[in-house]
């Protein structure tokens, strides 16, 4: 969707808000309670989350949905906002724009709502960016990684801020293509390499990105093809690409194609990785049809690997969700906690109100803070200044990481 296009869909869909508003909530009042002797006299502040938690990325919406939950939980029970309670309010976004743009206009309309996690998809956050950004309402991902969210059309040569509510605590495809393609030209040794994207943002920016690296080190790209992220028989595809005898495969999308691809890859004689970027990392990938030794880059760290996010790693298993984190899951915590600390220090000894807004986005650019996923700050656009990644390879059902690092342009 281009930016004029999406401009115009911010004011007809707020025009429709205080209809929205009455069609209920999904608000969990409190997070879960509050400690007893907290002061809530101030009454209660919302944070929104959106995010696909039905469908096909359901694993990761959960897993996101779970994490900030947690966050919210911990700053109820330490009085962590002077006067208030939090109350969380999450938003199924199902991966549709649509949705996520009904989504955002449900939580822009509710004056109670101070700021929201989200989107997962880059095309999710494109609905929804405008119409926060309309009301002043930051907006913190930890998982979208189109460019043009932060920087415009033209990020990699003439950066300009798009809205100044949209932070990112992960990095994004200018760093993860590249990442990528160094990768699987470099180490792995992969010249003559496929490329297939599923026509979103996400996909189509990723394999723009990865192809520029990939040929800058001197590899070919033998193909170009495009599938729907709903297809599920890729013969066609497969059929265009064997001739070209490539020795490796990128795909721009996300796990529900990718997986079946892959397996198809190989039921039609081409024994070769796959690679993708975050969107496919995740056991899921493996499950629908992902191959030992296929490849995919993670942003951040793995969890797991790092002492800063011990803390939420066993509070996450100590809260018993029925879902795992999943990959986006400690910095989605780190987006809440940015968010829970920036409202602190704005309402200090006074209120919340809807003018506090405002300088709740001042706040947020100005973080510095040590999060589970590491140092958490943001640079002029609203990026992430943290650019570590992960190559990881599936090593039985499911991915292991291989190398962790971060981000060095080649010469």
């Amino acid at each position: 969707m281009s930016r004029k296009r999406s401009v115009a869909v911010t004011g007809l869909v707020l025009a429709g808000a205080v209809a929205l508003s009455a069609c209920g909530t999904n608000r969990s009042e409190g997070g879960g309670g509050g400690g007893s002797s907290c002061d809530t006299s101030k009454g209660t502040v919302v944070v929104g989350l959106i995010a696909p938690m039905s469908g096909g990325l359901s694993a990761i919406g959960l897993g996101m949905r779970n994490s900030a939950d947690l966050a919210i939980k911990e700053a109820n029970q330490s009085c962590a906002v002077p006067g208030y309670r939090l109350a969380f309010q999450p938003e199924d976004d199902q991966s549709t724009p649509q949705v996520a743009a009904q989504a955002a206009t449900k939580l822009a309309s509710d004056p109670n709502v101070a700021a929201v996690i989200g989107t997962y998809n880059s095309s999710t956050a494109q609905s929804a960016a405008p119409i926060l950004a309309q009301r002043d309402i930051v907006q913190i991902s930890s998982g979208n990684t189109g460019p043009s969210l932060t920087m415009g059309d033209a990020a990699a040569t003439a950066p300009k801020r798009q809205f100044p509510t949209y932070f990112r605590v992960n990095t994004n495809d200018l760093v993860q293509g590249p990442f990528g393609a160094q990768y699987l030209v470099k180490k792995a040794g992969k010249k003559k390499i496929a490329v297939v994207n599923d026509g979103k943002t996400y996909g189509v920016g990723l394999t723009q990105q990865f192809m520029t690296e990939a040929k800058r080190l001197g590899a070919e790209i033998v193909a170009q093809e495009k599938v729907g992220e709903k297809d599920t028989d890729f013969s066609s595809v497969v059929a265009k690409i064997r001739p070209k005898k490539p020795d490796a495969l990128y795909y721009g999308g996300e796990y529900p194609a990718a997986g079946p691809l892959s397996k198809q890859l190989a039921d039609n004689g081409l024994n070769i990785p796959l690679m993708g970027g975050d969107g496919i990392a995740d056991q899921k990938y493996v499950s629908l049809g992902g191959r030992e030794g296929d490849l995919a880059t993670g942003v951040g760290a793995p969890a797991e690997s790092l002492p800063s996010a011990k803390g939420f790693v066993d509070a996450y298993k100590a809260a018993r969700y029925s879902e795992p984190s999943s990959a986006y899951g400690a910095m989605t915590y780190d987006a809440a906690n940015v968010i829970i600390q920036g409202l602190a220090d704005v309402v200090g000894t006074g209120k919340f109100e809807t003018s506090s807004r405002k300088k709740l986005v001042e706040r947020v650019q100005k973080t510095r803070m040590k999060g589970a996923s590491g140092e958490v700050a943001f640079d002029q656009f609203g990026d992430t200044t943290n650019k570590v990644l992960t190559i990881y390879s599936v090593k039985g059902d499911d991915f292991a990481p291989l190398q962790t690092g971060a981000y060095t342009p080649s010469r």
